[in-house]
C-alpha cells in the first residue's frame, strides 16, 4: 500500500494539483532506451532543454564534465539553473553534475551552500528549497528538492515504506568495466564504515554477527541487470533497496565488476592470468583505477586521460507517488551525462 498524500499532509500546497501540471511528454525515454533503459511506468517528464546529440565527441574526452574549482558561486548558480528539469509548485528537479558534492565543510562550495542563491534564482522567494533527495559526489543524475518542509516528509514517508516492503524507487544506470557472471540478480552484502589510513571507506563484513550489527553493520540489497555489452564492458541497471554510503560501487566490486571511473574501490579487483578475485578490502588502499591498454583505446584515451576518467554512475530515474494512493506511481527521469553517452558510443554498446 502507497503512502496517501493528502492536501493535509503535504501543508504548503494540493499534492493532486502539483501533479496535474507536469509535463508528460516524452522526455529522454528515446535518449535513455537507446542506451538500452526502457521504462515502467506511464508517466513522464520531459527535461528542460534536452536534445539530441549525433557521434561521440572528438575534441573532448569528458565533454559536459563539472570544473567545480573552476567556478564561482554565481556561476554554480547558474549551472544548476540551467540542469533544472522541471519546476512544478514547491518540488523542483536538477539534474546534478558529476563531482558537485551535496554537503561539505563550511565554506566549502556545496549544492546545500548555494540553496538560498538557488531558491531566489528560480523566483521562490523566501521559501528556501530543501534536498528531498541526492546522489553522491561522485554520481550525477536526479537531485529533488523543495521549498515546503511538509512535502519534503510526506516524500520521505514515501521512500521509507518503499524501502520497508523492498520496492526500489531509484534507478541508476552504470558502466562497468567487466561483465557480471549473470545478467539479473540480487547482491546482498553487510557493509560497514572503516577509517583506513585517514580516509573513510566502507568495508564488506562477513557474515554479521549481532555485535557488527550493533556496531554500525548493516545489511545491503541491490538489484542489478545487464542492459548491453560490448568491448569487455556492461551497461547495468541498479536499484538501490537500502541506503548506505557508496553501496552501488562496493556491489559492483563484489560483482568483479567495478564501475568506469571509480578511482576509490577498483584496486579491490586483481588479475592474474586473466582471471578476477577480490583482494582484503581492509589492506587495499583507494588509487587510480587502471584500464587494460585496449579498453583505454577502445575509449580514445590517453593514459593520464583514463587516471581522470569520471565515475560512470548515474541517478536516472526517481518514482514519486501519483496524486491517489491508486495511481501509477510518477517517474522523473534525468538524461546521461554527456560523458557518460560518449563512452557508451566509443564501447559500442550492443543490447543483448
Amino acid at each position: 500500500m502507497r503512502t496517501d498524500f493528502t492536501p493535509e499532509m503535504v501543508g504548503c500546497c494540493v499534492w493532486g494539483h502539483i501533479w496535474s501540471s507536469w509535463r508528460r511528454g516524452p522526455g529522454a525515454r528515446a535518449a535513455l532506451k537507446a542506451a538500452g533503459f526502457g521504462t515502467w511506468t506511464r508517466h513522464q517528464l520531459q527535461p528542460r532543454g534536452s536534445s539530441k546529440r549525433s557521434g561521440p565527441p572528438r575534441d573532448q574526452p569528458f565533454p559536459g564534465l563539472l570544473r567545480l574549482e573552476d567556478l564561482s558561486r554565481e556561476e554554480l548558480v547558474d549551472v544548476l539553473r540551467a540542469a533544472v528539469v522541471d519546476q512544478k509548485g514547491p518540488l523542483v528537479t536538477v539534474n546534478k553534475p558529476q563531482g558537485l558534492p551535496v554537503t561539505g565543510k563550511p565554506g566549502d562550495l556545496t549544492l546545500l551552500s548555494v540553496l538560498p542563491e538557488l531558491s531566489q534564482s528560480l523566483g521562490l522567494g523566501e521559501r528556501e528549497l530543501q534536498v528531498v533527495r541526492a546522489p553522491g559526489k561522485d554520481c550525477s543524475g536526479l537531485v529533488l528538492l523543495s521549498s515546503c518542509p511538509q512535502t519534503v516528509s510526506s516524500i520521505q514517508k514515501f521512500f521509507t515504506h518503499s524501502r520497508r516492503v523492498q520496492r526500489p524507487t531509484a534507478t541508476y544506470c552504470a558502466i562497468t568495466d567487466g561483465i557480471p557472471a549473470t545478467s539479473e540478480g540480487k547482491i546482498q552484502a553487510a557493509l560497514k564504515l572503516e577509517h583506513i589510513d585517514g580516509v573513510d571507506l566502507v568495508v564488506p563484513v562477513k557474515p554479521p554477527s549481532r555485535k557488527d550489527i550493533l556496531e554500525g553493520v548493516k545489511r545491503t540489497v541491490s538489484h542489478f541487470r545487464v542492459m548491453a555489452t560490448g568491448s569487455g564492458c556492461a551497461l547495468v541497471q541498479l536499484q538501490p533497496l537500502t541506503v548506505f554510503p557508496s553501496q552501488l560501487q562496493v556491489h559492483m566490486i563484489l560483482q568483479l565488476c567495478p564501475v568506469l571511473g571509480d578511482h576509490t574501490y577498483s584496486a579491490r579487483v586483481s588479475t592474474v592470468l586473466g582471471q578476477r578475485f577480490l583482494l582484503p578490502a581492509e589492506r587495499t588502499k583507494p588509487q587510480k583505477q587502471v584500464l587494460d591498454e585496449a579498453l583505454v583505446r577502445c575509449l580514445r584515451l590517453t593514459p593520464s586521460q583514463a587516471a581522470q576518467l569520471p565515475l560512470h554512475l548515474h541517478l536516472h530515474c526517481l518514482l514519486l507517488p501519483g496524486p491517489r494512493p491508486q495511481d501509477t506511481p510518477i517517474e522523473l527521469l534525468a538524461p546521461l551525462p554527456p560523458y557518460f553517452s560518449r563512452t557508451l558510443q566509443c564501447l559500442g554498446l550492443h543490447q543483448r
